[in-house]
């Protein structure tokens, strides 16, 4: 039984869904996490998790001392004023030569708007959303910092996430999904589970200082992707709403970016093939899990 000490920043479903994964591949962990919430020790799926409090108004210091009992460290707090917390307080931390691996959660937003266009690692990045700026300038501090120390640091940017409890299923179950149609307004998705598992494979499979695109095989719109799920629920489609009606400045933004992400660096390097290549799967497969 392979032992992992892990050091999760942030604990969102991503970082809970690579849990159950470690669990299921009979991994002994030693777990740390930061949450919002005051510094305390919780169970989560039978692991006793050291939770530290960590944001921009306070520091539980007993951080400090977890964190040089890590190796492997999951970075997913977002960036808050272009900065990035784990960054600017550990940096010196990072130092350490027995840290084994070092992952940037980040997301496709930081390619902005590309016409509906394919776009990969290599493409442009054309940030007009505060999201995605802001994604942007912390992935660059991240490889500065990697180039000047050479520390094992990859980046994940990834699509919008979907999962078997956050999905579109349930968005039109409980009424409040929309149809928002716009000409060539293609979205990538990926489901959460082929997320954790390719950060499972990297384990083992890893290049310092890459950078992979995390989508599944097939962009489409949101409104293929909601007519798809009301058919296979059985239900009416949900309403059309305007472009223009949307209340959410955030959800506005979204809808003025088009492009289609790429997996394909990913699909090759770790050798993967995903659990659900297309929302299709994805939906199917969440539709089973409910009914």
């Amino acid at each position: 039984m392979r032992e992992l000490n892990i050091f999760f920043f942030g604990f969102g479903q991503v970082a809970k869904e690579f849990i159950k994964k470690l669990i299921s591949e009979n991994y002994k962990l030693n777990i740390s996490i930061t949450t919002r919430q005051a510094s305390d020790e919780i169970d989560f799926l039978g692991q006793k998790v050291s939770n530290f409090e960590f944001n921009d108004e306070k520091i539980d210091k007993n951080i400090f001392k977890e964190f040089n009992n890590s190796d492997h460290f999951l970075i997913s707090i977002p960036p808050k004023n272009e900065n990035d917390l784990v960054l600017k307080f550990f940096s010196k931390e990072f130092l350490n030569q027995n840290i084994k691996w070092v992952t940037y959660l980040s997301a496709t937003s930081v390619y902005g708007d590309h016409m509906g266009e394919w776009v990969n690692e290599k493409s442009e990045t054309l940030p007009k959303s505060k999201n995605g700026i802001e994604r942007l300038v912390v992935e660059n501090n991240w490889l500065k910092f990697y180039e000047e120390h050479k520390i094992p640091l990859q980046i994940f940017r990834l699509s919008g996430i979907y999962s078997n409890k956050n999905n579109v299923l349930e968005r039109i179950k409980s009424g409040n999904g929309s149809i928002i149609r716009k000409k060539n307004q293609f979205f990538s998705r990926i489901h959460v589970e082929d997320i954790a598992n390719l950060l499972f494979i990297s384990l083992n499979k890893f290049k310092k200082g890459e950078v992979y695109n995390v989508s599944d095989d097939k962009p489409a719109s949101s409104e293929d992707v909601m007519k798809y799920g009301a058919q296979i629920l059985n239900l009416p489609e949900p309403k059309e709403i305007r472009l223009e009606d949307i209340e959410s400045e955030m959800l506005k933004a979204f809808y003025h970016e088009s492009k289609k992400v790429s997996n394909k660096k990913a699909k090759k390097f770790f050798n993967y093939e995903f659990k659900f290549p297309t929302y299709v799967e994805g939906l199917n497969h969440i539709n089973k899990k409910i009914t």
